[in-house]
């Protein structure tokens, strides 16, 4: 890709960030050309779909927001202390952006393998943490999943800048921790795969 093409691309993506942010889920693709100084053909020239965008725009969110949080979080001798960093990471860049996730989930863009690169990168931080005995040990990966499943729907119970969500998430590492434990029960078949249409 040129480096021009590359330049409209970042733009697009950055634009429709802050479009996404002042205007809700529904925010037009014109307006998001518009604010980004390009045409709506170069708009769908780099991006062929809303749907298209808007996973741009979760990468970006990702490698920007999440993964330095990731990386940081395996360096940390605490993993307990790593995982919950990461966790908050990704509530803070959820809460931070919960237009953007309103309109991927309207647009059916969630899927297994769109969030597969951070529950694979969880999974590190958890072994770590069940070895250094920090991590219940009945945890299961399925386990991880749901509990973020249903931290992301807090931010739907109310207004995600004002970091209410952040008491569920100590509620949740606390839930975790090996002293806090009691027995499970087998845990539910793995997670189905939406088909898309």
């Amino acid at each position: 890709m040129r480096a021009d093409a590359v330049r409209n691309v970042e733009k697009i993506v950055r634009a429709a960030r802050h479009v996404y942010a002042e205007q809700g889920p529904d925010a037009g693709l014109d307006e998001i050309a518009r604010r980004a100084g390009v045409g709506i053909a170069t708009l769908f020239r780099r991006f062929p779909d809303k749907a298209a965008l808007l996973r741009a725009v979760l990468e970006q969110q990702f490698t920007h927001e999440v993964l330095p949080a990731i990386e940081r979080a395996l360096a940390d001798e605490d993993p307990r202390r790593g995982l919950g960093a990461v966790i908050e990471a990704a509530l803070t860049s959820a809460a931070d952006e919960h237009h953007v996730l309103t309109a991927a989930r309207t647009a059916g863009i969630f899927t297994t393998e769109t969030s597969a690169r951070f529950f694979d990168a969880l999974d590190p931080l958890v072994t770590r943490g069940q070895q250094a005995g920090v991590i219940r040990t009945d945890l299961v990966p399925d386990d991880l999943k749901r509990i973020m499943g249903m931290l992301v729907s807090v931010l739907w119970t109310m207004d995600p800048s004002e970091g209410g969500w952040r008491r569920y998430v100590t509620l949740v590492l606390d839930g975790l921790t090996p002293a806090a434990a009691t027995p499970l029960p087998n845990p539910a078949p793995p997670l189905l795969r939406r088909r898309q249409s």
